[in-house]
């Protein structure tokens, strides 16, 4: 249903079963799947693709132009998955010349006031609280955890099954599989409860606590404790994920944090 007081540009391409409520407003070179839904004083801007069963609260402005001022208006766009949830008042920006697109995968959940800048790729069921500011070139791996006010800086990335506390400012990548917290961002531990609920098994997750304990905690740079860990550990796929990672992480990752009022944690 589309209401009669919402704006659709009449080159916008709407599936099957959108609704669209007063005074949104749909723009020309819009794509928008079957079922979803647009809210009151949402905008969508020329560029967006949606997937099916997308929903979009009220006040959120989708696929504006890049907040850079190298964009000189080329044609990109920005891409939503099936499934995504953005709440209000989100400010989601298409990709530039350098890359395109932005995406935003599969069954994300954006909270309200979340920004994300140009040319970033969310991936899959992915979680960002309130109030999470992404600068551009970001990438989020699947199933990553971002709690609210978190602020990440350009071209960094996050890994798979991550979780980062709440404003937590990201200057470093942040490995799969761990938590992330305190100032500087530091690993302050493995996600295990996330990944209970994921279905990992326990020699799995025991595994990954024990390679990031040579990782972070018994004092190798990272060069030693890549090579420890492909000794030690058993070349299974987590392990694999965690060393591509680092490898492909050439500005570094996060720090470890080892000392808490001056006594050694492990």
């Amino acid at each position: 249903m589309k209401h009669n007081m919402a704006y659709i540009n009449p080159d916008a391409q709407l599936g099957a079963n959108v609704k669209v409520d007063p005074f949104a407003s749909i723009h020309e070179d819009v794509e928008i799947g079957e079922g979803c839904w647009i809210g009151s004083n949402a905008v969508i801007m020329p560029g967006t693709r949606m997937g099916k069963n997308c929903k979009i609260f009220p006040g959120a402005v989708v696929g504006a132009i890049p907040q850079d001022l190298k964009y000189k208006g080329e044609e990109t766009t920005l891409i939503l998955e099936d499934n995504v949830i953005v709440r209000e008042y989100c400010t989601l920006n298409k990709g530039t010349t350098e890359n395109i697109e932005t995406r935003i995968r599969k069954n994300t959940l954006l909270m309200a006031y979340v920004h994300v800048a140009h040319d970033c790729d969310i991936g899959e069921n992915c979680i960002l609280a309130n109030n999470v500011n992404l600068a551009g070139h970001i990438k989020i791996e699947n199933y990553a955890i971002l709690e609210g006010l978190v602020a990440v800086q350009q071209f960094v990335k996050i890994g798979t099954h991550s979780f980062v506390t709440g404003g937590s400012l990201v200057r470093k990548n942040v490995p799969p599989f761990v938590k992330a917290g305190r100032e500087p961002l530091s690993y302050v531990g493995v996600n295990s409860i996330g990944l209970q609920r994921r279905g990992f098994d326990s020699e799995t997750i025991n595994y990954i606590k024990d390679i990031y304990r040579i990782l972070y905690v018994r004092g190798y740079n990272t060069s030693q404790a890549v090579a420890m860990i492909k000794e030690q550990i058993p070349a299974i796929k987590e392990r694999d994920n965690i060393l591509d990672f680092i490898k492909d992480s050439p500005k570094g990752i996060m720090r470890g944090f080892r000392h808490i009022n001056g006594k050694k944690i492990h």
